[in-house]
């Protein structure tokens, strides 16, 4: 799990397929620190297993599922990556709770500079839509962002210049595609609610049996 607080950008020195999947080598500095096998490390917002760490690199595998899931298919040698250890629970959490699954894509519509405020517009499949709301959480890239607009299937995000200027977003153009994770109480509480309704009506006595009638 994760905050959705940036560390630091690496650099993918290599990567290639194996078997189904793919084996990123990504050079970097602060997130090695104290960084073993096994653990995990967030990659543009997917979570990926340490199975090898070097000086002044790790490296990492992601299955095919994750790849298919995420921008990682598309990633080339020298391309910059958004990288973030695992929480700790004795952590801050600055951001929100990020679990590294990624939802889908996401593509870049607009992107508005101002010098004190960054708007990124990102057009979302329709059925993640329908886990976000307006000033909730959305994380982008692995970078926990709050909703500023939403219209439909158009999602724009606030960003302040440190965190633009701090993840890879500054090196983003229109078109390019993106790592989407709704934030997981969403997801949670629209199945809770849809399994609910489709087995049950909502009737003075359920609402007593969930606890909001006494």
């Amino acid at each position: 799990m994760f905050t959705g607080l940036i560390e630091e950008i690496g650099k993918i020195s290599n990567i290639h397929t194996v078997g189904n999947g793919l084996r990123l080598n990504i050079d970097c500095e602060k997130v090695l620190t104290d960084l073993k096998i096994d653990q995990s490390v967030s990659v543009n917002g997917v979570c990926l297993t340490v199975v090898k760490v070097d000086t002044n690199a790790f490296e990492a595998d992601a299955v095919a599922e994750t790849v298919q899931r995420s921008n990682l298919k598309i990633l080339k040698k020298g391309d910059r990556v958004n990288l973030e250890r695992a929480l700790k629970l004795s952590d801050r959490l600055g951001g929100h709770l990020v679990m590294g699954h990624v939802d889908g894509p996401g593509e870049i519509k607009k992107l508005n500079i101002s010098p004190n405020n960054i708007l990124l517009t990102v057009q979302i499949s329709k059925e993640l839509s329908q886990f976000v709301i307006p000033k909730g959480s959305i994380a982008l890239e692995g970078i926990s962002l709050t909703i500023a607009q939403l219209n439909n299937d158009m999602v724009t995000a606030a960003i302040i210049p440190h965190t633009f200027e701090n993840t890879n977003l500054k090196l983003k153009k229109m078109g390019d595609i993106l790592n989407v994770e709704v934030d997981m109480i969403g997801k949670y509480l629209y199945k809770f609610v849809a399994f609910k309704t489709d087995s049950h009506k909502i009737t003075e006595n359920w609402l007593r049996e969930q606890g909001f009638v006494y």
